[in-house]
């Protein structure tokens, strides 16, 4: 009886670590199928936020992925400027924002393959004189902050006391508008939607640059890459990608990444 008490006492922290452990799992496990997701509400139409409600092209694409391959997606909302940190401390699994992939963020985060194709451009007053990107120097150029806008501006010649960097592009249009800049670079599918919106600005000059967005993932979950390389491969498939595109694009797929373009193919260099 004495031996057999003694088996009981040590076998049962033993049972109650094992216990432990096949429930931490199990939890582990659970949570994999809920991801949460930064996102920028500053970027029409890819994300915005209207009455409360975080909407766009990416947070839509981000959950028709997310439902493809059995996932949740809680969306937290950050400024531009904090999604790589956030990434990187692990307080969110994954980030949209038209994020353009780039060779300085892959030594950070993770990239998704490739899921739109965009570029730079030049927005100014209708009544302008300024015809293309040649003619900035000199002036006041209103971009957002953080951005790759920012770093294709500084080094290709435009001194960085002329760019007014601001925490949401919506400042800088208005920046524009009002006066307190004579133009704005950044990305052209935006400048087109403002420009849709607001008759008194024009794009002006050819895009700057040729650059892709991917879904920005943490380096702490290497699984997740695939399954939201997955997911993205699956509603491309069954059409919900091209639906998106009509949907907040009316139907313009000129920046449609039909195919698989990878990261380290497309990652532009600062």
């Amino acid at each position: 009886m004495k031996n057999k008490s003694l088996f009981t006492a040590l076998a049962a922290p033993l049972i109650a670590g094992l216990a432990f452990s096949v429930c931490a799992t199990t939890a582990s496990a659970a949570g994999k199928n809920s991801i949460v997701v930064g996102a920028d509400t500053t970027f029409p139409p890819f994300e915005t936020e209207v009455n409360g409600k975080v909407t766009g092209f990416d947070i839509d694409m981000i959950e028709a992925i997310a439902k493809a391959e059995g996932m949740t997606v809680e969306i937290k909302t950050m400024p531009f400027n904090g999604i790589i940190p956030s990434l990187q401390a692990g307080s969110v699994d994954a980030a949209v924002a038209g994020i353009t992939i780039k060779k300085s963020r892959m030594q950070s985060v993770d990239f998704s393959d490739a899921y739109y194709k965009s570029g730079l451009s030049v927005l100014v007053m209708k009544d302008s004189k300024i015809k293309d990107f040649a003619d900035l120097k000199g002036h006041v150029v209103a971009t957002k902050k953080a951005t790759s806008s920012v770093d294709y501006m500084t080094s290709h010649g435009i001194d960085p006391n002329y760019i007014k960097q601001f925490q949401d592009i919506d400042t800088a249009y208005q920046a524009l508008e009002t006066g307190g800049a004579d133009a704005v670079v950044f990305d052209n599918p935006v400048n087109v939607n403002f420009k849709t919106a607001h008759p008194n600005v024009k794009v002006v000059g050819p895009l700057l640059t040729g650059e892709y967005y991917g879904i920005a993932i943490s380096k702490k979950d290497p699984t997740l890459v695939k399954k939201i390389n997955d997911g993205l491969a699956k509603i491309k498939k069954s059409g919900e990608y091209h639906q998106l595109f009509v949907k907040y694009f009316g139907g313009d797929v000129s920046g449609a990444v039909n195919g698989v373009e990878k990261p380290a193919a497309v990652a532009v260099s600062d």
